[in-house]
């Protein structure tokens, strides 16, 4: 180890993801991207920006893209927070929302990078065991807790909660953040964004990597009452203002307007179904 590294980083055990093998035609189970491409409408809004105003910086708030995430989810646009992929939206999240005095909790088999954030931010942290069909319990975290993150469905299990069962959560952690993470919802999941008009400490995160094949752009987004998208705002603007470029932007945008191709080639994937 370097001599120049700092005590952090020393300590750090990173997240290892997976291999991106240069194989033509292959399709791979274990980054879980889409066999699928993007809409057409997508790779046409992306070419539509190779233009000289790439010389130009991003629009740092996203306006038009959260708009329509705040249309598409019937919520506010105050309400939409925009990030390089649902992994860097999670760590702002990490960082604005989930260190505090109580313990962060989160399962014991889940998504790997959760306490790789923790070591990074110094998040004190619990896992709670799956039960014997390898399910979340939410009574099982009625404990005392700072904040939860919960994967649903979870990964790499595939085993879903209710949107009853993620109510209940936040009914017994009013005062606690709670994020669910539904980076695979679109494939066995009730998702939670109604549950945010009637609850401020709920954080839905979600990606646009999978279901809708924009892996390459790197595009995620949270939703979640304002005050909690203060919060990941706050923390953006003081790592990387311009997260987002200006085809990623536009690409997302044209892949919400085409719901057609999107619910098609979800199908498809929960089908089995191959190109």
């Amino acid at each position: 180890m370097s001599r120049f590294w700092s005590s952090l980083t020393h300590d750090l055990k990173p997240y290892v993801p997976g291999e991106q093998p240069q194989m033509a035609e292959l399709v791979k189970l274990n980054t879980n991207e889409s066999p699928f491409g993007p809409s057409p409408h997508v790779l046409e809004a992306v070419r539509g920006e190779a233009t000289e105003m790439l010389r130009l910086y991003p629009d740092p708030q996203a306006t038009a893209l959260r708009s329509a995430l705040a249309s598409y989810h019937k919520v506010r646009p105050e309400q939409v927070f925009v990030g390089n992929g649902s992994d860097e939206v999670l760590a702002h999240a990490f960082a604005a929302l989930l260190k505090h005095d109580a313990p962060l909790l989160f399962p014991d088999i889940t998504y790997s990078f959760y306490p790789v954030y923790c070591r990074l931010f110094g998040i004190a942290c619990e896992t709670v065991p799956l039960d014997r069909a390898m399910r979340i319990r939410v009574s099982d975290y009625r404990r005392p807790a700072g904040a939860i993150i919960l994967p649903n469905p979870n990964a790499p299990t595939g085993v879903a909660l209710s949107r009853a069962e993620i109510a209940t959560l936040l009914e017994q952690h009013p005062d606690a953040p709670v994020v669910i993470d539904e980076a695979y919802v679109d494939f066995g999941a009730e998702t939670a964004t109604p549950l945010v008009a009637s609850h401020p400490n709920l954080l839905v995160v979600q990606t646009m990597s999978k279901s809708r094949a924009l892996a390459g752009l790197r595009v995620g987004y949270a939703i979640g009452d304002a005050d909690l998208i203060e919060a990941l705002t706050r923390v953006k603007d003081s790592f990387n203002s311009y997260p987002l470029g200006r085809p990623a932007q536009a690409g997302a945008i044209a892949a919400l307007q085409d719901e057609d191709y999107f619910q098609q080639s979800r199908t498809r994937v929960i089908a089995g179904s191959c190109p």
